[in-house]
């Protein structure tokens, strides 16, 4: 007959209206709480709604506001179905936007009845002489609970920051604390694999001691990662600037990477940059950048894959701006990684350059630095960014989405300033 959204947050009350209301040939739809309600109106268009008033989050007085104020539901009738039965709470309720009141506990022979009435036509008012007295009161109510939300929030966020700062301390404490014995464990393991040191190895032992290096190795990996973060975070990052050729930061990054793409039977297409003009950066930095992006790539791209590096040079007169790039001021040389990979969905295109993100199932985490979707810690496309933005430039991604089936692929934007014209003190062939 109709359909009806019933908004309620205890389980026992849904399955009683339900059992009812389907009885008499109703489809009822649920909701567990205001923010649920809001969303099942919008995609449903319910020809009926029923309210309880004491729901966790927005309550129903809130929440019928809302659904009143959406164009497409204005006319939909929301009745109050409630257990707030004081004096003034019908009055309330029909304030709020409410077009009947039913109060609890249920006639379950009439309730039928009730709604069949309510679906043909029936509405309650407040009588006009009351309405003003209660919107003025009800209006109170909104802005003291809206003054209790925002002293909540503002606890909370100091919170939250304060929370994010020790984790940023213990972040740094705990790589600088790693990076000493890492030192000594490795200055260890040279000695003994040195040839001229004199050891005596044997075959297995030399091999279980460069199996443990290699271990070292990512492990003083993951704290150097570690420690640039802190110091992106904390604006202490060093950069030593210098007039640099595009095409050796790429060429760089690319042999970096090679060896881990063609594990994975993957090819790394890059353009020479041939006569692009010099850029002001560092260059070590620069390289980490580029070489974090291409092993992103490399990582959610399928065996077979390919990763193009490409770009253009931008000039500030120009009409990019208006073509979906970041504003910015003076030339740029724009870089794209692009990779045939699984593709990222709208809403990680900006979290994946959150430290510690990962948009994967974490049981596939993997220390590897080319297994497929094997991911990290987290760290290297934070890292990246932070470092573009240091160098003044942007770093952002579009994907159409993420399909493992179809591998619809990312593009990594990187745009970087173009040296100051007194910089170009070389001319690149």
């Amino acid at each position: 007959m109709s359909r009806i959204l019933y908004v309620e947050d205890n389980p026992a009350n849904r399955l009683l209206v339900k059992r009812v209301l389907e009885a008499a040939g109703h489809t009822v739809l649920e909701a567990v709480d205001g923010l649920e309600g809001i969303r099942v109106a919008r995609e449903a268009r319910p020809d009926l709604i029923l309210m309880d008033i004491n729901i966790p989050g927005m309550d129903g007085f809130e929440t019928t506001t809302k659904i009143k104020s959406i164009p497409e539901l204005k006319d939909t009738p929301i009745i109050a179905l409630t257990a707030r039965v004081m004096d003034g709470d019908r009055e309330m309720a029909l304030t709020a936007g409410c077009d009947g009141y039913i109060p609890k506990p249920i006639d379950v022979n009439l309730l039928p009845l009730q709604v069949t009435e309510f679906l043909g036509g029936k509405r309650e008012e407040v009588p006009a002489a009351q309405k003003s007295a209660y919107l003025r009161q009800y209006s109170q109510q909104l802005v003291e609970r809206l003054e209790r939300k925002i002293d909540e929030l503002t606890r909370a966020n100091a919170e939250l920051q304060r929370m994010d700062e020790l984790k940023s301390r213990f972040i740094s404490i705990a790589a600088h604390e790693l990076r000493t014995p890492l030192t000594v464990m490795r200055g260890y393991l040279t000695i003994l694999l040195d040839p001229e040191a004199g050891f005596q190895l044997d075959d297995r032992i030399a091999e279980m001691l460069k199996g443990m290096e290699k271990g070292i190795n990512r492990l003083q990996r993951i704290v150097n990662d570690m420690l640039d973060v802190t110091k992106i975070e904390g604006g202490t990052l060093e950069l030593h600037l210098s007039p640099l050729a595009i095409k050796d930061i790429i060429r760089g990054a690319v042999q970096q990477q090679l060896p881990f793409a063609q594990q994975r039977g993957q090819q790394i297409i890059a353009d020479d940059f041939h006569g692009y003009p010099p850029i002001y950066g560092d260059a070590e930095r620069l390289l980490q950048a580029f070489s974090n992006l291409i092993n992103n790539g490399i990582k959610y791209t399928p065996d077979g894959g390919t990763i193009r590096i490409y770009g253009q040079v931008i000039h500030s007169d120009g009409d990019w701006h208006e073509q979906g790039f970041p504003a910015c001021e003076g030339d740029m040389v724009e870089i794209i990684v692009e990779d045939s990979g699984i593709g990222i969905d709208p809403e990680d295109q900006e979290r994946i350059f959150l430290r510690f993100y990962e948009v994967k199932d974490p049981s596939l985490h993997s220390t590897s630095q080319s297994q497929y979707m094997g991911g990290g810690i987290g760290l290297g496309l934070a890292i990246a960014r932070g470092i573009i933005e240091a160098h003044g430039g942007k770093v952002w991604v579009e994907s159409e989405g993420h399909d493992p089936e179809k591998c619809p692929g990312s593009k990594f934007h990187v745009t970087i300033p173009l040296a100051p014209s007194h910089q170009r003190t070389f001319s690149i062939g």
